[in-house]
């Protein structure tokens, strides 16, 4: 049988690499974007020259021939249901198949501003677009990023590394507070700031302006002011890439639908991904979700269910991490910008530094719901055990020690925690003993 998977993301690779530890099945992999799989979080990490693309890459170039997965180097354009046929870009040949994976990602949305299209605006999801950055960079002073999320953040940290001067416009009234909690929102909004990035809050983008010759030059924000620019990046979400599929017979919505086993409409057609979407998701969460540990587990899915037998996807405890310049931000269940009236918050911050932890709990019977956590590494393998157990928030609090994933030697704040618990809401816990590392009874 010859599976034929289009996109080499992470959801297409790990796919993949699973069909192949299942089977002898032919596999092969089409991307337009890269030969080779590569990390797409560490697109910045080129730019401001902490690594080279050749470190981004999951995998040696030798893995793919030795465990026999076919990489085809080419854009397909056309998708052909019935005689299950791919046709590439610029007549450059076909591939059929027998089984076929849609695993094509995300692309940055557009509004139909006016200047959307123009050299010098663009977003920050592929390899070319780092290429395109890094073509203009030298003709940056000044770079406006439209849009308040990881990735405009990203950008803008990027074109601080070259010293380039940093505005965003953001919406909302601050930021990210569609996601997260006031507290954690404003935290970040003075961070920013800190860093030398002009963070303009409740401001939108009216359109961008032609320098003549097809270039930016700069823009006017719907309050009417014109802020001068050679750069204007793109980051008010994505979409599923799935505009080439639009005419077909595959059912498609926000993204292409799939049911729990992650097939779609089609016979023998699934998609995996940013690119999906499901008809009836896993209790608690969205129909789309673009974040690499879920597009990980379809991949792992839908190989099972190619090779072995039908399986379910089943996402497990959500969480997500991310970096906000220096702030290192995990989240694990549900922690809302606006919870229910059922969930109780407590929430800690230190008084100098930006480290938090926010809990989010049952108001009945105090059973653990979320936690998000700014500036302290945690274990995912416990907050997993305890969000899966529904352990009370109590118990959690005298027993944290035991998620801290901190470096040796750093400072440690599960009493600070705990007293303020105590302090807010009556109680007298008790921090049970952490246990000590081998460098810990080595120097005390």
């Amino acid at each position: 049988m010859h599976i034929a998977i289009i996109g080499n993301g992470i959801s297409g690779i790990t796919a993949a690499r699973h069909i192949r530890k299942l089977s002898d099945h032919k596999i092969s992999v089409i991307s337009s974007e890269t030969e080779h799989f590569y990390s797409r979080t560490a697109l910045m990490y080129i730019y401001m020259g902490h690594m080279k693309y050749e470190n981004t890459k999951g995998y040696e170039d030798w893995f793919w021939e030795k465990n026999r997965i076919g990489l085809v180097f080419n854009h397909v354009d056309a998708i052909d249901f019935d005689s299950k046929t791919l046709s590439f870009s610029n007549n450059s040949g076909e591939l059929t198949y027998d089984k076929l994976i849609i695993a094509t990602g995300s692309a940055p949305n557009k509004f139909g501003w006016p200047g959307q299209d123009l050299n010098g605006v663009q977003g920050l999801y592929s390899m070319q677009d780092l290429e395109k950055l890094e073509e203009l960079s030298p003709k940056i002073e000044h770079a406006v990023i439209i849009g308040g999320g990881l990735i405009g953040l990203e950008l803008a940290e990027m074109l601080k590394s070259r010293d380039k001067e940093v505005t965003m416009l953001v919406r909302e009234s601050s930021f990210w507070n569609g996601v997260l909690p006031a507290a954690e929102s404003q935290m970040l909004n003075k961070h920013i700031k800190e860093h030398h990035i002009d963070l303009r809050l409740e401001s939108e983008l009216d359109e961008i302006l032609d320098d003549g010759s097809g270039s930016v030059k700069g823009l006017k924000s719907k309050s009417g002011e014109i802020i001068d620019c050679q750069f204007v990046g793109l980051t008010v979400g994505v979409h599923a890439n799935v505009g080439f599929l639009k005419e077909t017979g595959l059912e498609i919505d926000r993204g292409i639908l799939v049911n729990e086993f992650l097939e779609t409409n089609i016979k023998d057609v699934y998609a995996i991904g940013d690119c999906c979407q499901h008809k009836n998701p896993p209790p608690g969460r969205r129909p789309t979700e673009q974040i690499w540990y879920t597009g990980k587990i379809m991949g792992e899915t839908l190989a099972k269910t190619i090779c072995s037998e039908p399986t379910k996807y089943e996402p497990g405890v959500f969480y997500n991490s991310a970096k906000f310049l220096d702030i290192e931000y995990q989240t694990y269940g549900t922690v809302l910008a606006n919870p229910d009236k059922n969930t109780e918050s407590f929430f800690w911050k230190h008084p100098e530094k930006n480290i938090l932890v926010r809990l989010n709990f049952n108001k009945t019977n105090k059973s653990i719901i979320g936690v998000n956590t700014f500036g302290i590494r945690m274990r995912h393998e416990v907050w997993d055990k305890w969000l899966s157990n529904n352990i009370s928030v109590e118990d959690i609090l005298v027993d944290l020690s035991k998620a801290n994933f901190d470096p040796e030697f750093f400072a440690s704040y599960e009493q600070d925690i705990i007293s303020h618990y105590n302090t807010t809401y009556g109680t007298d816990l008790k921090q049970k003993s952490p246990k000590k590392s081998f460098f810990s009874k080595l120097f005390n």
